[in-house]
């Protein structure tokens, strides 16, 4: 049985994960029945795969999925990057610079010359970034250098800094004045982390608006035959791509306001409700 509205990529955080990062039951049955019936389903997320795959891997993803915000695509089966983009080393290393003027430094992803994912920091001190480390235990991807740069033979993917939003407003702007559209910049409060805001630098077309349409070009469709689910600014660009929006109830208002249908929030399974609804309708109209 092959279902007609086939193609859905949903963010993560605050969309398909429940409030504490968690997936339910009832979203993992559905989604994997949806897939087991014909549905490509796969997500867009600014996590890594590590950090994705820790929380999601119960569902057998075998489309590409969009990592950093559209800095990599991913093909979980080969377990390869396959598509991407990722700012040059100058450009990555001077931020840095920027970054050390105001006192504050990031952390560094980036892939190294074998495709593996790495995060790169100075000595951690700042409360922020000491909660962002905590809350990944023994992840193989950090490492720490007496200097952050980045090597010549990685591939930056994304600089987080993480603080309070009088502290990472000058910054955003000074590396916007200084790059302008040439560099992603994305400023988001913080799920997890109390009062704390992500302030993000990555290549111009390091963003989901880019992957929806890298991905949908992978998985053989066109953009506006995608169904996309989010909840935050940085899942704008696949709303004002995709021909479906479900915004869940608990998003930006933003979001709210571009997207098609407003469905559940992401603590009500709001996605996974959406899906069966779609599917159970389309069954009906099957002969």
């Amino acid at each position: 049985m092959t279902l007609k509205n086939n193609h859905f990529l949903t963010d993560l955080d605050g969309t398909l994960l429940h409030s504490d990062a968690s997936l339910s039951a009832y979203t993992v049955e559905s989604i994997v029945r949806a897939m087991e019936e014909g549905a490509v389903i796969s997500y867009a997320t600014a996590r890594s795969h590590i950090s994705s795959y820790k929380i999601v891997s119960v569902i057998p993803w075998k489309h590409p999925i969009v990592l950093y915000n559209g800095a990599v695509i991913y093909e979980p089966l080969s377990m390869k990057v396959i598509g991407g983009h990722w700012l040059d080393n100058g450009t990555a290393n001077e931020i840095i610079e920027i970054g050390r003027s105001f006192a504050m430094l990031p952390y560094l992803f980036a892939l190294d010359e074998d495709d593996q994912e790495r995060v790169l920091h100075e000595k951690l001190v700042r409360s922020g970034d000491l909660a962002f480390f905590a809350s990944r235990p023994n992840d193989p991807r950090f490492g720490e250098l007496p200097i952050l740069a980045c090597p010549a033979s990685f591939r930056a993917l994304m600089m987080t800094f993480i603080g309070l939003l009088h502290e990472l407003e000058p910054l955003k702007d000074e590396v916007s004045r200084r790059f302008g559209s040439h560099v992603h910049v994305h400023l988001m409060k913080d799920a997890y982390i109390e009062n704390h805001y992500f302030l993000e630098f990555s290549h111009r077309h390091a963003n989901k608006k880019e992957g929806l349409r890298q991905w949908a070009e992978l998985v053989g469709c066109k953009p506006e035959d995608v169904t996309v689910f989010g909840d935050n600014l940085n899942d704008l660009g696949m709303f004002e791509t995709a021909g479906t929006r479900i915004a869940v109830s608990n998003a930006h208002p933003v979001l709210l306001e571009l997207a098609t249908h407003v469905t559940l929030s992401n603590d009500e399974d709001g996605v996974a409700v959406y899906i069966n609804a779609i599917k159970h309708s389309e069954r009906k109209e099957l002969p």
